[in-house]
């Protein structure tokens, strides 16, 4: 079974050495999701830490993008065992678990998604089983398949990489790279010859533990140019920032001129 075929595309293609492109849904569009399920992304990143996106919204979204080639993974908004049961319940392939700044908290986003003896998985699966693309035995197939990312975005992060980057049950090592600029107090840049020396750090430690890397990416370039520091997993803009590039390119090329939103009046 190829990748591009495969019920579970995102590590299939991780463990063959090929990248992985995730499109970001940040707004409660169940019809988005599904376009953008069938557009050749191997996973939509459901953003539940920074937009409105509910879990009956996300439940929708599974149920919307089933049989379609993307994966559905859901960032939950912290650390808990009871956040990545309550995604994972609906169905979820991948949970995505934001700043995992110590081995204690990487230990619990790796407990959260197994099951017992592996972690502290609870087991009222209803909605999971039944929209699993895989046949058989839900539990086991889920304690195969569920991809585990850990996004480390703090400076004091730093002060643990190596611990964390050695969780079992952890499959990959997401960079936030925006965060981890704003922890170095760098207001975001991303530039900084200590940023770049933070992404340096946290990207050997999980080479040095088998981990698959992560981190975003606007562009083609930015894109090849990540690959060849070893990241393999790409979180790509949007749908609204894909909308708006899209709409800009269409109006430069008729002569108009599009605002910038980030400079356009709120009222």
């Amino acid at each position: 079974m190829t990748s591009s075929s495969h019920p579970f595309p995102v590590l299939a293609r991780l463990r063959a050495g090929q990248p992985v492109f995730a499109a970001t849904i940040t707004t409660p569009s169940v019809e988005a999701a599904a376009h953008l399920a069938n557009l050749g992304f191997h996973f939509l990143w459901i953003e539940m830490e920074h937009s409105p996106i509910t879990l009956e919204t996300l439940r929708v979204m599974v149920l919307g993008t089933r049989g379609l080639p993307a994966q559905v993974f859901a960032r939950v908004p912290v650390i808990e065992y009871w956040t990545a049961k309550r995604v994972l319940d609906q169905g979820v392939t991948g949970v995505i678990f934001p700043f995992t700044t110590t081995p204690e908290l990487s230990q619990r986003a790796a407990d959260a998604c197994h099951y017992p003896p592996l972690g502290r998985r609870g087991s009222g699966a209803g909605n999971a089983v039944r929209t699993w693309p895989e046949p058989g035995n839900y539990y086991d197939s889920a304690d195969r398949n569920v991809a585990v990312m850990c996004v480390v975005e703090e400076a004091a992060a730093l002060e643990h990489i190596d611990e964390i980057c050695a969780t079992p049950g952890v499959d990959i090592i997401f960079i936030g790279t925006s965060d981890l600029s704003f922890s170095l107090g760098l207001r975001g840049r991303q530039d900084a010859p200590e940023l770049l020396e933070a992404i340096d750090k946290i990207a050997a430690a999980a080479q040095k533990h088998g981990k698959f890397l992560g981190r975003p990416a606007g562009n083609a370039a930015q894109v090849e140019a990540f690959q060849q520091k070893g990241f393999l997993l790409f979180q790509l803009p949007t749908e609204i920032g894909l909308m708006e590039a899209g709409a800009r390119q269409l109006l430069d090329s008729v002569g108009i001129s599009a605002p910038n939103p980030a400079t356009r009046s709120q009222y």
